[in-house]
């Protein structure tokens, strides 16, 4: 026997009601609602909530939706509404259109016109080009700046409206892939402005949390999570997804921090200040952003400035679409400033990382002439063993060189005997001179060796060998000089 359809009254803002029938399910919804075709209406979708135990509730926040919608200018192209490709036109946001009662009046849900999804893509899948290839999505640079700019011009009216989106995030955020225009989803989880009281949102998500509210709850978050959130798109939009609390630690051994870690330490790597924790990412672009964005951006990020509101970046984002300048050399590129399009750049530079890498793992890596790859365990442990051999042999000849070292300047003062008279004529300062030189000479000569030689990697033994060279060669200077020994008084 045949299931009988659910038949339900939808409410209008206006006071108007009808009667709908469910038609098939088309999504079973996130932790919310699930999603239904209603019959006799193609161009809407009704949302019935899992947990139908927050009635009274639903129901008012319903009501302020109803009440206080926000106003989107319909998309324009030529003079003409733009319309999507089967005629119908663009919708921006599943905001309700009536809410939905049962029979013993209890809510259980709401109408919402249909997004068709299958022309849209998430945002998220926008920001990377392996993804956007593998998904066939544009790859103009400007057609993300656009995208950019219509998204500030939603929040911003919802902003308007006074209502939140608290939970904003690429991945809930479509976009219609010919148009470039904006679709919102799951309206009903915003932070609600009603006549009387305000009706919170129910999530929030990590790496978009801004630093002062990771100690409240996403009931307590409003305009200052929308905007910190919404900068953090608008980053990853026009930096090919890099999120701007990410980088590059500049020290070996710290902690690694997760992104929201990051955040709620103001860990901003790409602002006119430099970071200490952590330089930017290699493959940013952010340097070749116009000045007046990076100062956007910093106001977003570094404590105590005030973030720009959503306004603020829909007018920002105009003036550079209306000011993005062609790349010549890649059609597909832009930029913004006379630094040149940072695309490019970025480009050549992963494509030589990419080379050398290749180079790299082609390289064979070998031992005296073998390769490492090839070589059997036994042949590796027969090759420590004659190395740790040569390095005896080298420690060896490094010891006997060290006693002819000591010997020979040991003898320094008697070798010297027979030139005393020249010695004597051409002055202290002449053999301090010289001394000096031989010194220099010795100090270079144990710098050289020092990689070389096992025993002189211990950086005491070359330095011992100097002094005793100097001592030698000053008691060399005393005896060929005939100095009073009272002279080494003088180094007291």
């Amino acid at each position: 026997m045949e299931e009988t359809a659910p038949i339900y009254n939808a409410i209008y803002g206006d006071r108007t009601w009808e009667q709908i029938t469910l038609g098939e399910l088309i999504n079973k919804g996130g932790a919310a609602g699930r999603i239904f075709r209603v019959k006799g209406h193609p161009q809407m979708v009704a949302k019935i909530f899992h947990n139908l135990g927050k009635s009274s509730t639903n129901r008012e926040k319903l009501q302020a939706m109803l009440l206080n919608r926000p106003s989107f200018s319909p998309a324009m192209k030529d003079g003409k509404q733009f319309t999507m490709e089967d005629g119908n036109s663009y919708v921006q946001i599943a905001w309700p259109e009536a809410l939905l009662e049962d029979e013993n009046g209890f809510c259980v849900g709401y109408l919402m016109p249909l997004i068709d999804l299958s022309q849209a893509a998430s945002l998220d899948h926008f920001m990377q080009k392996a993804i956007r290839h593998k998904l066939k999505l544009t790859e103009k640079y400007e057609h993300r700046v656009q995208a950019a700019y219509n998204l500030c011009t939603m929040v911003a009216a919802l902003h308007e409206k006074g209502h939140y989106i608290v939970d904003l995030k690429p991945s809930n955020v479509y976009v219609y892939k010919q148009s470039m225009l904006i679709a919102i989803l799951d309206c009903d989880g915003f932070s609600i402005r009603g006549e009387k009281s305000r009706y919170p949102a129910e999530f929030v998500s990590e790496e978009y949390i801004y630093p002062e509210g990771m100690q409240l709850s996403c009931e307590q978050m409003g305009e200052e999570q929308d905007k910190f959130a919404l900068a953090v798109i608008l980053f990853k939009l026009l930096n090919n997804g890099i999120h701007p609390f990410s980088g590059v630690p500049r020290k070996q051994g710290v902690p690694n921090l997760t992104i929201q870690e990051r955040i709620a330490a103001y860990r901003y790597a790409y602002g006119s200040w430099a970071d200490l924790y952590q330089a930017p990412h290699p493959y940013s672009i952010h340097d070749y952003f116009a000045k007046d964005t990076l100062e956007l951006f910093d106001r977003a990020f570094v404590k105590g400035m005030k973030r720009p509101t959503a306004a603020e970046w829909e007018r920002h984002l105009r003036n550079l679409l209306q000011n993005l300048r062609p790349c010549k050399k890649n059609s597909d590129h832009a930029y913004f400033t006379s630094k040149g399009c940072g695309l490019c750049l970025m480009d050549e530079k992963f494509k030589s990382d990419m080379q050398e890498r290749r180079q790299q793992l082609q390289t064979p890596k070998t031992v005296r002439g073998l390769e490492i790859d090839k070589m059997s365990p036994e042949q590796m442990e027969q090759e420590k063993i004659m190395e740790r051999r040569r390095v005896i042999r080298a420690n060896h000849i490094t010891a006997a060189a060290a006693v002819v070292y000591l010997l020979f300047f040991g003898m320094v003062h008697f070798m010297a005997a027979p030139f005393a008279e020249t010695l004597k004529t051409a002055g202290i300062g002449v053999q301090a001179i010289g001394i000096t030189l031989i010194m220099a000479a010795i100090h270079r000569l144990f710098q050289k060796l020092r990689p070389k030689v096992p025993l002189f990697r211990y950086e005491m033994l070359p330095l011992l060998l100097e002094v005793y060279a100097f001592i030698c060669l000053l008691v060399a200077l005393i005896a060929v000089n005939r100095l009073p020994l009272e002279i080494l008084m003088l180094a007291s």
